[in-house]
């Protein structure tokens, strides 16, 4: 087994759960912060929706130089559920691409992500897609869930049963 196709494996079931929560994000609520620092749900929605986007970016351009971006910066503006869960999709599936395609001697060199003159990592394009991507993709996702208990939503049960979706014995 390669290791795009271990990666897979992760990446399927953390898109399967990435979307289930997604789902349930509320039109009525694209401005709810529950902090002043807090990024307003709507935002924080399509971040999540949108952050497939540089899990392909890792796995496909040589480096990324922020101050020299390759790639326009995506909008974060939430206009509907349908249009945020569309935009992940088509997010999501060119990311999955893009790691069917991938070799291992790919994912083992090193990606540089800077901001100009500051590098902010340079390591295997694998480890870097793992942190700067899944583990980025998973945090904010979580935030999201956080968002939504505060709002009385049901939170989807992602690694095993949530208050809301326990266990059933059967």
């Amino acid at each position: 087994m390669t290791a795009a196709q271990l990666l897979l494996q992760d990446f399927d079931l953390e898109m399967e759960g990435t979307r289930k929560t997604l789902e349930r994000v509320p039109e009525t609520m694209p401005d709810y912060k529950p902090h002043e620092k807090s990024m307003a749900m709507g935002r924080l929605a399509m971040h999540v929706a949108l952050l497939p986007l540089f899990g392909t970016y890792i796995l496909t351009d040589p480096d990324m130089d922020m101050a020299q971006p390759r790639h326009p910066h995506p909008e974060l503006v939430f206009k509907s559920r349908a249009d945020l869960l569309a935009q992940f999709d088509r997010c999501a599936g060119e990311a999955r691409a893009a790691l069917e395609k991938i070799s291992d001697e790919d994912l083992a060199t090193k990606w540089k992500f800077s901001f100009g003159p500051r590098v902010i990592s340079n390591e295997a394009r694998s480890l870097t897609y793992r942190h700067m991507f899944f583990n980025h993709l998973i945090h904010h996702r979580a935030q999201l869930g956080v968002y939504l208990r505060l709002n009385g939503i049901a939170v989807p049960g992602l690694y095993g049963p949530s208050a809301d979706e326990p266990f059933k014995p059967s």
